[in-house]
């Protein structure tokens, strides 16, 4: 059996779990195929980067079960989803090494595999890693969904390979081929940028969401920064790059605050978020929600909720984080939430967490504070 027959085999047996689940989301697309009939690995070692819930790795597990592969997943709900998913197929990972996106998991490698990101900043900070660290003949092998492919991927590998070329379309999927590597380009991440109407350095890895900027929901709910409550503890949910949790920690010296996120670009942003303005003393940590936190145990938490799931649009993220929130907080305590209007969320916010208060409100965004019961 090769990799694009266990594709075929398996895929339809993968399941998204912990994330999302819709009739619409599925855990495996024809860019996985097509990435796995391109690759052309045989079985040699592979590096994969970007592996959603495993129809990248596990293909290649089960057509070599004893292949060496060294693999990176931005999301924790990622990785729990491709642990499920093995053990449910009973395939083996013990030849697989999960890494963060840095030097040692592309080091010396001659395969690599990509999941396009959507964003361009994130496939720099990648194709720039591969061209630092990875062996002079590497071929990497970059596919995606063509709707969410640009010409920009093109011009961000050129930037770091001498040889760029786009595979035939297939199955609305397409692959991009990069080979030659030109380490001159690589570096630079974290990028950080000074925002002095925020008071605040933003710093961020390439796939994090905004970058090195200050969302606009993020923005409108800081302009509420004097409002929130001085607490003992306090959390940043979804933290991203770190800003509310950072502006929280500076206004509030006696607070112990802890910042959250399920994707390990945010969570290494939000880190250096923190070190760069002097609070080091934030607890970061990489989790599906508050999923690690003990219930009761925090006084405030801080929330501008996501609607995307990978590249699709939902609004099933927010009531599972309101009530991550419900539970983690104390009795009395406050969740503080900044949503797009239209998207209502009040009723949502009275059911799961407790009685809630606007306490702000512009043309595009609305802020809250819900009382735990």
């Amino acid at each position: 059996m090769n990799a694009l027959e266990a594709f075929d085999a398996i895929a339809p047996r993968l399941r998204r779990a912990p994330d999302v689940e819709a009739h619409d989301l599925v855990a495996a697309d024809a860019s996985d195929r097509l990435i796995l009939s391109e690759a052309d690995a045989g079985d040699a070692p592979v590096v994969v980067i970007g592996d959603r819930y495993g129809g990248l790795s596990l293909p290649l597990l089960r057509a070599h079960p004893t292949r060496a592969i060294r693999l990176h997943q931005d999301a924790i709900t990622g990785r729990r989803a491709l642990e499920r998913n093995a053990r449910a197929l009973d395939i083996d990972l013990a030849p697989l090494a999960m890494h963060a996106l840095d030097a040692d998991l592309v080091r010396d490698a001659r395969v690599v595999l990509v999941q396009l990101p959507r964003a361009l900043d994130a496939l720099d900070e990648i194709a720039g890693l591969i061209a630092a660290h990875a062996a002079p003949d590497v071929r990497v092998v970059a596919g995606g969904r063509i709707k969410h492919m640009t010409l920009g991927m093109n011009d961000v590998l050129a930037r770091h390979f001498r040889e760029v070329r786009a595979s035939r379309a297939a199955s609305k999927s397409r692959v991009l081929h990069a080979a030659g590597p030109d380490p001159r380009r690589s570096g630079g991440w974290p990028r950080c940028v000074r925002h002095d109407d925020v008071g605040i350095t933003v710093c961020a890895h390439g796939a994090a969401f905004a970058g090195a900027s200050v969302d606009i929901g993020t923005r409108f709910l800081l302009g509420f920064l004097p409002d929130m409550p001085d607490v003992r503890d306090a959390i940043d949910l979804g933290c991203g790059t770190g800003v509310l949790a950072t502006a929280y920690a500076l206004a509030h010296p006696d607070a112990a605050v802890v910042a959250s996120d399920q994707s390990a670009a945010a969570v290494a942003s939000a880190r250096a978020t923190a070190a760069a303005n002097g609070a080091d003393r934030i607890a970061v940590v990489q989790d599906d929600g508050l999923g690690t936190r003990a219930d009761a145990s925090a006084d405030l938490v801080i929330l501008n909720p996501p609607f995307h799931s990978g590249a699709a649009v939902t609004d099933a993220i927010a009531p599972r984080l309101f009530a991550d929130a419900a539970r983690v907080l104390r009795p009395g305590g406050e969740l503080w939430c900044v949503w797009n209007s239209h998207l209502a969320y009040r009723p949502a916010l009275e059911r799961i967490v407790g009685p809630t208060r606007q306490v702000g409100r512009s043309t595009r965004f609305t802020v809250t504070a819900s009382t735990r019961r």
